[in-house]
């Protein structure tokens, strides 16, 4: 037996650091916390000043038991989970759980794990830093008594099966502000005129793009300005050419790697870090929760020799960046390549591009300044008031450009700017068309998983291991979707003046299209303008970035966690109690439409058990009310009463079709037909109140087609047993369970003997393929995120 047990928390990194220990070393996994707060009671003791009551899970259990056994055996316990807060708190937790004496435990930290790193974490061990276990407890404890205490509100008030936490509400109510500024926007129309100017030197024809330097309000004066430049003589007033630079961006953090790898590889921010996350454990990148953009001297003398060796002496500018947030949680060093001469590391695709992008942002980072010269001319006109200017910029030196450029989360390409022809003041220029185009201000953009994580930055909400946990829940629990919102066709002017004359056309564009952005749901909004109301504090963004400071003063050791708390619950509780006996006189989130004109009844929207919906009359009238859900492309938010009243049509009739009934609805699950017992989903973008019955028809034989094709084999003598085909190949379907089939096996000619030996499995590739998703998501769950 090993004379000492190294416990870290996943497999992956227990693995790499294995490598780089002897054979007295023996390294193993707590796959994550070994224990937590218990799942279904409240699990605080108030009386007791907020004592957590611990306890370790049923899937925990084994791996306890087994670190404890090998932990009695070894002489030495070096505890070596993650260095932020929660990789703390686990190490206090084994340290607790495994009977572990203070004479017989190290604890160590490491921020990339490299043979050097292991040895010298090795070297200089401490103690566990209760502060820091203190700060994740608070986090932990405060969290579970904002959910515990207020998801119970949310059910009696809105709906049953509501949760509420701390930071995931304030996030939410960030997606539904913007969400309303967007409704609300009034968007203005101003002209922006553009001309292209034509010159002559030695032979040979160059072209000057320039911008009339006002914005026109009107068609009326877009068409005055055009009339004067008919007879104007233009000229260059000015040309001034000013040196200007570049610099690179600082390394990365959890935040701007986020940022990035969403700009530049669509990776959601939960998928940034699961990438990330493998990196780190297999010895690629340096910890990957960090908000300081700090690197290490050795990672920036390796720096410097890859690129004096890649690029040249020039392009070589030493930059110490230094973290601007006070009490940087997770401290120590950016995130950046362990080795940076490795140009590329990975196992997968997405391993490799996000490696790539680390790997050149570092790089950068100690890179020369990129030279541009801006050059700007001002053209006169002669008889009008303003002036066209033309923009070239040249890039000079390339610098940190060579490898890496920032990106944006702005959508302009308006502006671009290229080189300008050699012109002189004075020099006459001739005009060969104006263009004056109709634009229009645009509305505030809908939130990105990335942006949002910036906001959420800008404002002090969370911290580098919470965002993307954050950002995943609120869309887990509904409130917020991911989706593509369709634009609305919308009419623009063009004005064109070329040779003497004027062109007036109307052109259509399409407005307002977002793709993958964050957009509320109505259960989102409701539960959000609730809290707004009546928890104005716990969705405050103040407070919220205030209780994130006190986190941090309390691993400082510059404040009691429990009295933290105290502080908190002495306030906070008052009010649930308070609200949970309100009696409110509408359903929150109800909102009144009008009257139906048919019954005279109040037609309302509402949040029902199952979603959104219309009710016409009230509970307390003799006749019961009448109910219809919402469509999804509907909300409570903007539906109207002639809208709401035609979700009444619903269920309609079509006709018969093969002597059975078709029938259009609107379930649960969005849109359908029902036929002949089954059931049909409209494609997107059908509406159920305008389908007519021959496209009924045509949907109808499409599903039937699909499902022919979907069976590749049934059995008389066991119809539970089907060889199908699916999303991945053919398998074997048998009593709600998926069943690999052998690659070595014709799915069409397999027998029900052998279908029998692959459900039992006698037969290789046996596990059901339900099963083997479970297993790979309890794995995930197990290692720390």
């Amino acid at each position: 037996m090993a004379k000492n047990l190294v416990i870290v928390e996943s497999p992956a990194k227990a693995k790499t650091i294995e490598k780089f220990l002897g054979s007295d070393f023996k390294v193993m996994s707590s796959y994550g916390h070994i224990r937590d707060l218990k799942k279904k009671d409240f699990s605080i003791d108030l009386e007791n000043n907020f004592e957590p009551i611990y306890e370790i899970p049923a899937d925990k259990k084994k791996v306890v038991s087994e670190l404890k056994a090998a932990a009695q055996r070894a002489e030495t316990v070096w505890l070596a989970s993650d260095e932020d807060r929660e990789g703390e708190a686990i190490s206090w937790h084994l340290y607790d759980v495994l009977d572990l004496k203070n004479k017989d435990t190290k604890r160590i930290v490491f921020h990339e794990i490299t043979k050097p790193a292991i040895q010298e974490a090795v070297k200089n061990p401490r103690e566990i830093n209760r502060n820091l276990v203190d700060a994740q407890q608070a986090r932990r404890v405060l969290d579970r008594i904002v959910g515990f205490e207020l998801s119970p509100v949310l059910w009696r008030k809105i709906k049953p099966a509501l949760s509420a936490g701390r930071v995931q509400s304030v996030a939410v109510r960030l997606i539904v502000e913007r969400e309303r500024e967007i409704q609300n926007f009034q968007s203005e129309a101003a002209y922006r005129v553009v001309a292209i100017f034509t010159k002559e030197e030695n032979g040979q024809q160059y072209e000057v793009k320039a911008e009339y330097n006002k914005r026109l309000k009107t068609k009326e004066e877009a068409l005055a300005l055009l009339e004067k430049l008919k007879t104007s003589v233009f000229s260059v007033e000015d040309i001034s050419i000013k040196p200007a630079r570049k610099s690179p961006a600082p390394p990365f953090t959890t935040s701007t790697l986020q940022q990035e790898a969403s700009r530049k590889l669509g990776f959601s921010v939960a998928q940034t870090m699961m990438v990330a996350q493998r990196l780190y454990e297999s010895g690629r990148i340096t910890y990957m929760r960090t908000d300081s953009v700090n690197l290490s001297s050795l990672a920036i003398n390796t720096a410097k020799a890859e690129i004096l060796d890649q690029y040249g002496e020039n392009y070589l500018k030493i930059r110490k960046y230094t973290t601007k947030s006070k009490g940087a949680q997770e401290a120590h060093e950016a995130i950046r390549p362990t080795y940076i001469n490795e140009h590329e590391a990975g196992d997968t695709a997405q391993e490799k591009r996000l490696y790539d992008l680390i790997w050149k942002r570092t790089i950068a980072s100690q890179m020369a300044d990129a030279e541009l010269e801006k050059t700007v001319a001002t053209i006169d006109i002669s008889n009008a008031d303003g002036k066209f200017i033309a923009t070239g910029e040249v890039i000079k030196f390339d610098g940190f450009l060579r490898v890496y450029l920032e990106g944006t989360d702005e959508e302009n390409g308006e502006n671009e700017e290229g080189l300008l022809p050699p012109m002189k003041v004075n020099e006459q220029l001739s005009m060969r068309e104006t263009t004056a185009t109709e634009r229009f201000t645009q509305r505030p953009p809908r939130y990105t998983e990335a942006s949002l994580v910036r906001k959420m930055e800008e404002l002090g909400i969370g911290r580098p291991s919470t965002y993307a946990p954050t950002i995943s829940t609120i869309q887990n629990r509904e409130y917020v979707e991911k989706k593509t919102v369709e634009g609305v066709e919308r009419v623009y002017n063009i004005l064109t003046l070329k040779n003497g004359k004027i062109k007036d056309t109307d052109k259509k564009e399409t407005v307002g299209t977002d793709k993958n952005k964050l957009v509320p749901t109505d259960i989102g909004i409701v539960v959000n303008d609730f809290l707004v109301e009546y928890f104005p504090k716990i969705v405050d963004y103040h407070f919220t970035a205030n209780v994130e400071k006190d986190f941090d003063t309390i691993a400082e050791g510059k404040q009691q966690w429990n009295s933290a708390i105290k502080d908190f619950y002495k306030e906070f509780h008052p009010i649930v109690e308070e609200t949970m006996e309100m009696r409110m006189e509408h359903k929150a989130g109800e909102r009144v439409l009008g009257t139906d004109p048919k019954s005279g009844r109040q037609v309302s929207v509402k949040i029902g058990r199952y979603g959104p919906l219309v009710q016409v009359g009230t509970p307390d009238e003799e006749e019961k009310p009448l109910f219809a859900s919402l469509q999804k492309t509907q909300s409570i938010e903007t539906i109207t009463l002639e809208e709401a009243l035609r979700l009444f049509d619903l269920p309609r009739s079509l006709g018969t079709f093969r002597d059975k009934e078709m029938v259009v609805g609107v379930g649960r699950f969005g849109p359908y037909i029902r036929h002949d017992n089954k059931f049909v989903s409209l494609p997107k973008g059908v509406d159920p109140l305008e389908i007519t019955a021959e496209e009924a028809i045509e949907l109808i034989e499409a599903k039937e087609q699909k499902d022919r094709e979907k069976v590749i084999k049934t059995f008389t003598e066991d119809p539970e047993v089907q060889v199908l085909n699916g999303r991945y190949g053919p398998y074997i379907a048998y009593r709600k369970k998926n069943y690999k089939i052998p690659k070595s096996q014709k799915p069409e000619e397999l027998t029900l003997e052998q279908c029998r030996q692959i459900i039992e499995g006698t037969t290789s590739a046996d596990t059901p393929k339900g099963s083997a998703r479970k297993g790979s998501k309890t794995a995930a769950k197990k290692t720390k995120k």
